[in-house]
């Protein structure tokens, strides 16, 4: 006996077809839900918290998303130490802090790779209104040591990272090897209480340019004394998670945002934001100098 060919009724059909069409669709849905696309997908980062308190972050990132459609979210952010332990913890795609032993072993035990610097900014030299070493206004780091050491002002050698890379940077410059019972040990009770300190001693000290600005060390009236010496100021690299260690979930949007940073749309974004934030001098400067002119085409 043959066969019979299996006859599917024209009402039939259309029924099946509009159940399939309509599975098709949910699976598309629940596909879509499950995986954002690398356009949407948010790049997740930690950055040094001043990046945060001057409101430069925002700037730059909003300009990134603008341009690419891609959303930048905040994970973790403050001191260098927080950061660190954040991104070893995995869940972040970049990360950005300053040039360090911190940073520099990211890349050494394999969590990070691209590592790249993208901005600088600056320290300072603050001393006692009555300026005894007569350093007011230079632009000179070197010089302004030189005095001190010749005047043998009181002087504290603050002992954050910066302030020492620094320190010992305008010392070697001026050719000076800093002793004697006028170079001071910083025993301030926590690093940011390090200018009261060196008020209280009448002497100077080097710190960073934004937190006193921004009132993070309080100033004691203390003054900024030097500033806008080339020679005074730290990069911030910026370090993309290790895609074989499986770090980040955005590799993508990662390697973007890192090569936007470095690009002279991203140097020109920082420019711009230090020029109309940082009053006297600038509070973040670019990597090369940049033109404030629209790029042509």
């Amino acid at each position: 006996m043959e066969a019979q060919p299996m006859i599917i009724s024209h009402r039939r059909y259309r029924s099946l077809s509009a159940v399939f069409l309509a599975a098709s669709i949910l699976l598309l849905f629940a596909s879509c839900q499950r995986t954002p696309t690398a356009s949407n997908a948010p790049v997740k980062v930690a950055i040094i918290g001043g990046f945060m308190t001057t409101g430069m972050w925002e700037e730059v990132t909003a300009e990134f998303t603008r341009q690419t459609g891609i959303p930048v979210e905040v994970v973790s952010t403050g001191p260098k130490e927080i950061i660190d332990k954040a991104f070893r913890k995995g869940g972040i795609d970049l990360i950005t802090l300053h040039s360090s032993d911190v940073a520099t072993n990211l890349v050494a035990d394999g969590l990070g790779v691209s590592m790249k610097p993208w901005a600088r900014n600056e320290l300072v030299i603050v001393g006692p209104p009555d300026d005894p070493a007569k350093i007011r206004g230079l632009k000179s780091g070197a010089e302004a040591v030189t005095r001190i050491a010749a005047a043998k002002a009181p002087f504290v050698e603050a002992r954050n990272v910066g302030s020492q890379t620094v320190g010992a940077r305008l010392w070697k410059l001026a050719e000076i090897r800093p002793e004697g019972d006028w170079i001071i040990r910083d025993d301030s009770p926590v690093p940011q209480r390090v200018v009261e300190f060196a008020a209280e001693r009448h002497a100077y000290v080097i710190v960073g340019r934004i937190p006193m600005l921004s009132g993070k060390i309080p100033n004691a009236g203390m003054e900024i004394m030097v500033e806008g010496d080339p020679e005074m100021r730290r990069p911030y690299v910026v370090i993309e998670a290790n895609l074989a260690r499986r770090l980040g979930r955005n590799p993508e949007g990662a390697r973007r945002l890192s090569e936007f940073l470095t690009s002279p749309s991203g140097q020109l974004t920082l420019s711009r934001f230090s020029e109309r934030q940082g009053g006297n001098a600038p509070i973040f400067y670019p990597i090369e100098p940049v033109s404030f002119e629209h790029p042509k085409g």
